[in-house]
């Protein structure tokens, strides 16, 4: 009876840059909270400049807001 081929053995998957175990010393990919790519050092978290001032609009245009009533108990003091 002919040999059967052995199957290919798998290695486990081992962590790639964004895929950290809890190892300290390995740096998970931060993602840009705007268009998703990955952040810069320089514009962190932001991936560019452009994308900064994109996040920094919404927040003067009142695009974003923190949840919250006009009269919260800490102003009633």
């Amino acid at each position: 009876m002919p040999s059967r081929p052995e199957k290919p053995r798998l290695e486990p998957e081992k962590p790639g840059p964004d895929k950290g175990d809890g190892d300290k010393g390995e740096r998970k990919v931060r993602r840009c909270p705007i268009c998703g790519r990955p952040a810069a050092e320089a514009t962190r978290p932001f991936c560019s400049a452009r994308c900064r001032d994109v996040d920094l609009n919404r927040w003067l245009s009142g695009t974003y807001v923190v949840p919250g009533s006009e009269n919260d108990e800490e102003d009633e003091k």
